[in-house]
This record gives structure tokens, sequence and C-alpha cells, in this order.
């Protein structure tokens, strides 16, 4: 599937899962993606910069959204304990691994997508094809960001009084611009 992404959308999706262990969160979801976003350059990081979408807010309101929904930043501490249950040392493999390839080479768990972020790379793929384009740029996973209105990235949105739509519509309008 990411074979037709650029390597600043990749980057983006790289970013979202490391903004989701920074957290201590052993998923990736559509606020983590937003994170990705924002964080990484390209059309969609420079939109969301352009309408007062800055790094360090969006990452405080999702902290403050999950606090409030209870949502506990375990840091994939279930997944270690049952590891360690059968006798298996994650922080051992951690540390051999770190020795072997370096500082950070090894993370567990490798945080999965959530069915709402997973809507939202089908619904960027959806957004690439309905534009014409082959391949897939942060553009278009914002729009499928945007496109996912159930998910904590349009409340993290909200919580920083951002207008979803402008958005959607500054990024057709960024595209055809492009494309002209």
């Amino acid at each position: 599937m990411y074979e037709n992404f650029t390597e600043l959308a990749k980057r983006a999706l790289a970013t979202s899962q490391d903004a989701a262990l920074s957290l201590g969160h052993d998923y990736i979801g559509t606020e983590h993606l937003l994170l990705g976003l924002t964080a990484t350059a390209g059309t969609a990081g420079e939109v969301l910069r352009a309408h007062g979408v800055d790094l360090a807010q969006a990452r405080d309101q999702t902290v403050r959204l999950l606090k409030t929904a209870g949502v506990d930043a375990s840091g994939g501490k279930s997944a270690r304990d049952a590891l360690a249950s059968i006798g298996i040392d994650v922080g051992e493999i951690q540390r051999r691994a770190d020795e072997a390839f370096g500082a950070g080479a090894f993370r567990f768990p490798r945080p999965a997508f959530t069915s709402r972020a997973k809507n939202v790379l089908k619904l960027t793929l959806q957004a690439a094809a309905d534009l014409g384009q082959q391949r897939i740029d942060t553009e278009h996973v914002l729009l499928g960001l945007l496109e996912e209105r159930d998910g904590r990235a349009h409340q993290v949105l909200a919580a920083l009084n951002v207008n979803a739509e402008a958005l959607r519509r500054a990024i057709l309008d960024r595209v055809s611009q492009q494309a002209a």
C-alpha cells in the first residue's frame, strides 16, 4: 500500500508513530496522524501552520483531550507484562538491540493504527484517486484525516479553533494551483 506514498507522506506517518510513542501510547490514532502532518514539511504541514496549527499547541491539546477521555499512556506496559509472564524480557532485547544497532533501533510495542486511523488511510487513497493523482502525498493524508470526522484529530482542531472545512478548501486550492 505504501509504495505510492511520497517520501514526505511516509515521513509524516513515521512521525505519527513517533508522536504516539513519545506520548506513551501503544496505538496510532487520528490525533497522532495530525501531529505527524503538523511536524512534517510539505503541503499539509504548510496549510496546517498557515491555519494556526502549531505543533506544541496541537500536542498539548492532544494530551489534554486524551487525559479527559481517560486514555492511559501505558507505553505498552500490558504487552511487556504479557511477554514477561512467559519469560521474555523486552528490556533486555531492547538493550541488546541498542548495543548492536544503535540507540532507538528497537521499539516495543510497535503501535498499530486504530480503526479510524486505518479509515483515514483508505480515505487518503480515495482523495488521491479523486484528484486524479497516482502519488500519495501529505495533502492527501490531510484530506483523508479531515473526512474522518469522528476521530480525535477533529477534536484537537476544534480545541485550537481551526475550521476543518477551511483546511479542506485550502488544501484543494493548493492542489489545483500545483496542477496548473
